[in-house]
């Protein structure tokens, strides 16, 4: 496995070049570029976008990415896109079991399946949850969603991701972001890959406010990481796969699309190692709100309500003093649907294992099993130290409603309700 150079910092101005002086300079589009390149800018916001919000790139490259074939429509398989009306959305808790790894060869485009969605991608609002299993080679396959953007979450494996603007690679413990409408190719590196995707069809990513936390802490700017330009001359045949309006179509290249020699902007895929999260917490006592563990959000139009938030659960200290620590009982104007990365998730220690995961919707009343809590609530609360965990959390203001795939899966939990069961009534009328 080849030794990647990453640029760092979050929504930085990036420039790159594979070789010396293809970058032009004082401006974008010269009458020439050098080596004969093309010029061609990519905008994932709307040219008019606020500077601050504003996420664009130019390309300097071999072809334009319209040197290409038509598309034509190919079938979607199990990969869904909001609004998804195939079955009612139902307000119970739902838990499924991980996707089984494939037992034939398998790429990452057929092994994607679709497990939840809300919103609409035709309006830009909402999400799609997918998981892949996957273990060969994408080949001279390619794919780019126009729906959305894809957050990355793996669970199993490492893989190197081909995108236009470089290579990344990734593990388990780190994240990826790949922006709407850019190429890329997924192999796996040592055996078989699985995880979890956030499709985002609504405004890209951000890193949310610290407010009175001050300057430092949550995620830092500089932990994120953007890949090198690297290029190949190859007019071998590809297969350009995009998903767009719900739909998976296809069109043939006679060349790779991975010819961008360089680029500089700040729309480009990224990534994120987990561990940098600097995690907040309390030193007195109660147990605080999940949004300190907001690693990205994606906001709407209604302030401090996110589209779609990424919080993850790390290893941290727990000290909360005459508390109950693992999550309170609560319900939430906001649906979350969580999985897990690692270990054990502190609220549910039986039945939530890696790969799974659950959704708990809008109102959708939910918390800690029975066993849980009556282990938290008589346990000696000395300082514990939650190590070898981490579970993380989609979460929007939206309803998010499992597909006909998910509810009638057999990965499907019928019995997670059970869990519950043994809570029963203390109250005797006494103190």
């Amino acid at each position: 496995m080849e030794n990647l150079s990453y640029l760092t910092g979050f929504n930085n101005e990036h420039e790159t070049e594979a070789l010396p002086g293809a970058l032009p300079k004082g401006q974008f589009s010269p009458q020439k570029v050098n080596y004969k390149l093309y010029a061609e800018q990519f905008s994932s916001t709307a040219f008019t976008a606020p500077r601050a919000q504003n996420r664009r790139s130019w390309t300097y490259r071999l072809r334009p990415s319209i040197a290409m074939g038509d598309f034509i429509k190919i079938d979607n398989g199990l990969v869904r896109t909001a609004p998804e009306t195939d079955i009612p959305c139902p307000p119970n808790v739902l838990r499924w079991d991980p996707i089984p790894l494939p037992q034939q060869d398998t790429d990452f485009v057929d092994s994607l399946v679709t497990i939840a969605t809300n919103g609409d991608a035709k309006t830009q609002v909402g999400m799609g949850i997918h998981c892949y299993s996957a273990n060969a080679n994408m080949q001279n396959r390619v794919f780019y969603s126009s729906d959305g953007e894809m957050l990355f979450v793996p669970q199993l494996g490492k893989m190197e991701i081909t995108t236009e603007f470089g290579k990344l690679h990734l593990s388990v413990g780190e994240i990826a972001v790949i922006p709407r409408g850019v190429r890329f190719a997924i192999n796996p590196l040592d055996g078989p890959i699985r995880g979890y995707i956030c499709e985002n069809y609504g405004h890209p990513f951000v890193l949310p406010e610290r407010g009175p936390v001050g300057a430092n802490g949550y995620a830092n700017q500089r932990d994120f990481c953007y890949p090198t330009a690297w290029f190949e001359d190859n007019d071998t045949p590809y297969t350009l796969i995009n998903k767009f309006c719900g739909n998976l179509f296809e069109a043939q290249l006679d060349h790779s699309p991975f010819d961008v020699v360089a680029w500089v902007g700040n729309s480009a895929p990224y990534k994120y190692d987990l561990s940098r999260f600097n995690v907040m917490n309390t030193v007195s006592f109660d147990h605080p709100d999940p949004s300190i563990f907001t690693v990205l959000t994606s906001p709407s139009e209604l302030e401090g309500t996110a589209n779609v938030d990424f919080v993850i659960f790390p290893p941290r200290w727990m000290v909360a003093e005459h508390t109950f620590r693992p999550p309170y009982y609560h319900r939430n104007i906001m649906s979350e649907f969580m999985g897990l990365i690692k270990g054990m998730y502190d609220a549910k220690e039986h039945g939530f294992v890696p790969g799974g995961m659950s959704l708990h919707n809008c109102m959708t009343p939910h918390g800690p099993e029975a066993e849980v809590f009556e282990k938290a609530s008589n346990t000696s609360l000395s300082p514990q130290r939650y190590e070898n965990t981490m579970a993380f959390m989609f979460e929007s203001r939206y309803a998010i409603a499992p597909t006909e795939f998910a509810m009638n899966s057999d990965l499907r939990q019928r019995d997670y309700l059970a869990c519950w069961k043994g809570l029963k009534k203390y109250y005797n009328g006494e103190k």
